[in-house]
């Protein structure tokens, strides 16, 4: 393999870790509420245990792109493999709730790490064909959402909650030892193909950064939201029974996985088109799909969760590719920091807003109405969006740039 597709194949490792022991949580407590001594029987505040790992996952981005800076690229995602998998593998040994809640919390600041500086190294590494990059990238993200609940299910079911972290915490940290001997990433020196950037009209810039960055803020709690909720909604909605756990699981698995396969397909799609005309229509889905989940009942909901699951993750797509074609190589990654920021303090409220709502209520319906509605500003910023032909042909932008001749 050449060093970019290492790169990228250790990048896309990476991406499906951080998602996945993100969630992990959302699957195992359905295992841990069985054992009350340890954690009580309430579904809500264990799940709420989870909060710090989500703020320091959201607040630990924002300086990362300034930490590359000092440190390096490969010194930090070295530091994410072993420090995101060694607070999943410790969550395992934790014999209470402060302990579970001081673990995870480390695994969300080591994960933090992932986001802005991974992400910048797939859209250099991706050349001319960064869509299609970001695609499988993300492809690699939604299989860690997807694989989490089925593969948490049958570890707690066969060993027990805590091999749920262990197993995987070990492995990721394994990956980390493998990257240790992969070289420091340059795109120039490995002979990456790119084209100049373009120098773009601030005005347009600023419209699109403006709009990214909003939409980050709604899009981010209504991913996270969705992903943790999705496996208690299956259990309500088509599995209620204890002994169904792996069933849950594979019920969660078979609607995100077309989250994934999405993401592939709208890389594929952004290499062609405007960013506009693929985000429209994933933005347009998700109001009614959420708003549907809210009332439906039984097998009605595995096709429409899968629908909305693939336009949640379709978009991300589409989202950390706006960086790639409005912003410059050099600042991408110090955006990417704040983008991620705004997108994960919004992610750290779908933890204690869930199992507030659920507490609440008990079911998953107001909280699939109170998602409906955060995603309606992502139309609305979808809308706003600038649509510029130029995206495919940045030769065109010299010409947008350039003032307007006196008359």
């Amino acid at each position: 393999m050449t060093p970019a597709t290492r790169q990228i194949c250790f990048i896309n490792a990476a991406h499906t870790f951080t998602h996945y022991g993100l969630l992990v949580l959302a699957t195992a407590v359905l295992a841990m509420v069985q054992q009350e001594e340890v954690f009580g029987a309430d579904y809500g505040p264990i799940l709420a245990l989870g909060t710090a790992m989500f703020v320091l996952y959201g607040l630990g981005a924002l300086p990362m792109g300034w930490l590359a800076d000092r440190f390096g690229r490969k010194a930090m995602m070295s530091a994410f493999f072993l420090g995101s998998g060694g607070g999943m593998a410790l969550a395992g040994f934790v014999a209470g709730p402060w302990g579970l809640a001081v673990a995870l919390a480390m695994m969300g600041a080591f994960s933090a790490i992932y986001h802005p500086i991974g992400t910048a190294i797939i859209a250099e590494a991706g050349g001319d064909r960064v869509g299609r990059a970001m695609g499988i990238n993300g492809v690699f993200g939604n299989l860690g959402v997807a694989l989490a609940p089925v593969v948490t299910a049958f570890l707690a079911a066969q060993f027990g909650w805590r091999y749920a972290f262990v197993i995987p915490g070990l492995v990721c940290m394994g990956i980390g030892l493998l990257y240790l001997r992969e070289p420091p990433f340059d795109a120039r020196k490995a002979g990456v193909q790119t084209r100049p950037f373009p120098v773009i009209p601030a005005a347009i810039v600023r419209r699109a950064v403006i709009s990214l960055l909003m939409i980050a803020t709604v899009s981010g709690l209504v991913f996270n939201a969705y992903t943790l909720l999705l496996p208690k909604l299956m259990q309500e909605r088509l599995a209620n029974n204890p002994d169904l756990l792996p069933v849950v699981g594979l019920l969660a698995f078979l609607a995100t996985i077309c989250g994934g396969v999405t993401q592939y397909t709208v890389g594929q799609m952004i290499d062609r088109k405007t960013l506009k005309s693929v985000f429209m229509p994933l933005a347009i889905v998700q109001v009614p799909g959420l708003l549907a989940l809210s009332f439906l009942d039984g097998w009605a909901v595995l096709p429409i969760s899968a629908m909305v699951a693939a336009a949640i993750f379709g978009q991300v797509t589409v989202n950390e590719t706006m960086t790639a074609r409005y912003v410059a190589p050099e600042l991408r990654a110090k955006l990417y920091s704040i983008r991620f920021t705004v997108g994960f303090l919004g992610a750290a409220l779908a933890s204690p807003l869930v199992g507030f709502l659920h507490e609440a209520t008990g079911d998953m319906a107001l909280a699939m109405v109170v998602l409906a509605g955060v995603a309606s500003v992502t139309l609305g910023c979808a809308l706003w969006f600038p649509n510029r032909p130029e995206e495919l042909k940045p030769e065109m932008w010299s010409r947008a740039a350039a003032p307007a001749p006196a008359e």
